[in-house]
């Protein structure tokens, strides 16, 4: 069976599970600095990458992601490193690849994503752009990817260049745009419209990832599923956006007491603003129920919400074993064996 036939087998048989979020959580473990968010983290903490891969694969996730988002040429002439760009590829590919061989069945992804650089009006940027795709997907190959995932597009023609060049590796490729407050993309062209277009370059798997929570990624991901014939992808953040702020870009606290240095939320004040877990696993339902069978979280993800995708989906993971069990709660559980005096406390406590 090939490469491809076993992605979409698999998705044609039910869902596929795929963590994201990297990022936010290494640095909230002390592995990464915000702002720059570099994943310098596979070259210094090799084990602390490995880590977080086998918690979010014991959580269900069915994909090993390396983790190469902002690992590209440009990012790393931004902090004067790119001499360590090949190495911190190869790294990050490597700890993915071992991860998913430990467990059979997963999938490991080559990733490339939005390098902030994108011109739709200069063609030298482009190709500067087209240059560091070629080789982040040269070196996934070289190491064994089974797929490529591009993810976090906001420009239409950079995701379909990371299309073009992704698709002539001969692998599968999943491609997530990721739109931003306006209704559109970044240089003018439809969501939906991009979409189809992915679609008929022959992406296996369309759909949006990272920016938008539930309620701002949901009506979308129903107009893409019924645009397109191929498998779709839903991977929000974890965070409450709303029509009047759609992304958490514009997400705002005006119940902060302090607030962030920077001036905004993003990215280092958003916790007060995070979904809880019954609203993660609520959203991968419906999207499930629309038809969504690539399904996970981006930034903001912790295993406990992949683990809340996988079960709402109806899988059971190695980390269900430890799903709750408010019934041997000491003040709100059921146990006979719980007292009778301290459980009456959970009506005052």
């Amino acid at each position: 069976m090939t490469a491809t036939n076993a992605l979409t087998q698999r998705l044609d048989a039910g869902p596929v599970i795929c963590a994201e979020g990297f990022l936010f959580e290494l640095e909230k473990r002390g592995y990464l600095s915000a702002g720059e968010f570099v994943p310098e983290v596979a070259l210094e903490f090799p084990d602390a990458l490995r880590s977080l891969h086998v918690d979010f694969q014991r959580a269900g996730s069915d994909i090993v992601e390396a983790f190469t988002y902002n690992g590209h040429r440009e990012k790393m002439r931004v902090i004067g490193k790119e001499d360590l760009l090949e190495p911190l590829n190869r790294a990050a590919l490597q700890i993915a690849r071992s991860v998913a061989d430990a467990k059979p069945g997963n999938f490991m992804a080559g990733n490339i994503s939005n390098s902030n650089i994108w011109d739709p009006a200069d063609e030298s940027k482009q190709s500067e752009v087209r240059a560091m795709f070629a080789e982040m997907v040269a070196w996934a190959v070289e190491e064994g990817a089974d797929l490529i995932i591009g993810e976090t597009f906001y420009f239409a023609g950079e995701a379909i260049a990371a299309a073009e060049i992704a698709k002539a590796s001969g692998l599968p490729v999943v491609l997530t745009l990721a739109p931003m407050a306006f209704q559109e993309m970044a240089d003018g062209v439809g969501i939906v419209e991009t979409a189809q277009r992915l679609e008929q370059l022959g992406v296996d798997v369309v759909g949006l990832n990272c920016f938008r929570g539930p309620a701002t990624m949901l009506p979308w991901l129903g107009e893409i599923r019924a645009a397109v014939s191929c498998h779709v992808g839903a991977l929000p953040i974890p965070y409450r956006t709303t029509e009047e702020e759609p992304t958490f870009f514009n997400l705002s606290d005006p119940r902060a007491e302090v607030a962030s240095p920077h001036g905004r939320t993003f990215p280092t004040a958003l916790d007060p603003l995070q979904t809880n877990r019954y609203e993660i696993g609520a959203f991968a339902k419906e999207a499930y129920d629309l038809g969504v069978n690539y399904i996970g979280v981006c930034c903001g993800a912790t295993p406990m919400h992949i683990r809340e995708v996988a079960e709402a989906v109806g899988l059971t993971t190695d980390a269900s074993r430890f799903s709750e069990n408010m019934a041997n709660h000491f003040m709100y559980g059921s146990n006979e064996r719980l007292a009778d005096n301290v459980v009456a406390l959970g009506d005052t406590a």
